[in-house]
């Protein structure tokens, strides 16, 4: 959530940033209306109260005086009165701003270049060579049919479309680059850590996937729980509404899980292959860190999930996303798109984004700062994205006659 505080400050500045990210002007003026309200609120709960206070003071120069009290003990008892209305108006102006402040996104870093769209988007660098095929490339389905690693048609069949099923070498893969992802992400400091596939709306308020994107999320019918869009929810939430001592930061982790989401959003966009399925696996990272530290951290987890393709030697760029592009809760992201010849195109394969303490807010996330209780960072990143990893791996490594060449990395994991 955005610093309350931050906007009754300097409105005009946080709402100029915030318009940067495209948030509806309907929507600042709503915010900015509801922030005058609580403003008017507390202002005539503090005259009330500051009436009280001069009252209290009256007494003690009538009982001097000798003067009857009578009539000031009414004025002050109804005073009161007029204090716990105050208060429980003051309460409501708050629960309303707060409430309309969770549909808010972050407020992007002033070094989040201007943009409509992904088309906007900032090249960094390059990393790898794409090579040069003397042969039409083929797309990652029609190898992964020829080499049978996946059946498209039985994965509709047990489910519905946008699933799949795995089969042999195909499966193996999978799993060979689930191990090999979370080996590297330990080898750079990242604790492994398994989290629980269903999460409650608690969870999902506190990462910024509630309230707006309750319609990509596959929801339990008789209970308040939700499958998981991503392990950045249940792994940032381990630490939810907790006070952490400043030696335990930075806490870095970890974690392989499937991920679910309806992708209500994207319609008619990847609907053949596994580019964007409803259910895939992933491996991410997450660190929970002081403000100091955050930005450091960031370029870290940047690294590790670039070196991992380099490691599969697999060709990928980075690029910073614009404002248009910029996720709810992200500061900043730096997205790593890797080299998918048969579509003759870079395709996202990783986000790492620093959210700063918008999710510390909303989770209560909080560190012992000395005396004081200070919001953490949180950052999260794919390292990888399995499904799109076993793509790329398919469509870069692949032979004229239909072969796919197994990365060398991978060898010891399949027992090669």
């Amino acid at each position: 959530m955005i610093d309350l505080k931050l906007l009754q400050k300097d409105f005009d500045g946080v709402s100029a940033k915030l318009a940067r990210k495209g948030v509806d002007t309907s929507l600042i003026e709503s915010l900015k209306e509801k922030n005058e309200k609580l403003k008017l609120a507390k202002a005539a709960y503090e005259t009330l109260q500051a009436d009280q206070n001069a009252m209290s003071k009256e007494f003690g120069v009538y009982k001097r005086e000798g003067k009857d009290i009578n009539e000031l003990k009414a004025k002050v008892d109804a005073n009161k009165i007029k204090i716990t209305e105050a208060l429980d108006i003051q309460r409501e102006r708050q629960e309303e701003l707060e409430k309309l402040a969770m549909a808010i996104p972050n407020i992007p870093d002033d070094s989040v270049p201007d943009g409509a769209d992904e088309d906007d988007n900032v090249e960094i660098k390059k990393v790898l060579t794409p090579k040069e095929f003397s042969f039409t490339a083929k797309e990652h389905w029609e190898l992964a049919e020829e080499n049978g690693w996946i059946d498209f048609e039985r994965g509709v069949k047990i489910a519905t479309s946008r699933f799949s099923a795995s089969f042999g070498m195909g499966a193996r893969l999978e799993r060979a680059l689930i191990n090999f992802m979370l080996d590297f992400n330990r080898s750079r400091g990242f604790e492994e850590v398994s989290v629980p596939a269903l999460v409650n709306r608690t969870a999902l308020e506190g990462t910024g996937q509630l309230p707006k994107f309750e319609d990509d999320l596959y929801k339990m019918q008789d209970q308040e729980l939700f499958l998981i869009p991503t392990a950045e929810v249940p792994v940032t939430n381990l630490f939810q509404d907790e006070i952490l001592q400043e030696t335990q930061l930075p806490i870095k982790m970890t974690a392989y899980t499937s991920c679910f989401r309806k992708e209500a959003g994207a319609a008619g966009r990847d609907t053949r292959g596994m580019i964007r399925q409803h259910q895939f696996h992933k491996v991410e990272l997450v660190t929970i860190a002081k403000p100091e530290q955050s930005e450091q951290i960031f370029e870290d987890m940047v690294s590790c999930a670039s070196d991992i393709l380099t490691a599969l030697e697999l060709p990928h760029r980075l690029v910073n996303l614009c404002t248009g592009d910029l996720g709810f809760g992200a500061a900043y992201t730096t997205d790593i798109e890797v080299w998918l010849p048969g579509q003759n195109q870079y395709r996202e394969i990783s986000s790492i984004s620093n959210t700063r303490e918008f999710q510390a807010r909303r989770a209560k996330i909080r560190y012992k700062d000395g005396k004081k209780n200070t919001f953490v960072h949180t950052l999260n990143g794919s390292s990888l994205a399995v499904g799109r990893t076993l793509v790329a791996i398919m469509e870069n490594n692949q032979n004229e006659d239909g072969s796919i060449d197994i990365p060398e990395v991978l060898k010891p994991y399949l027992g090669m």
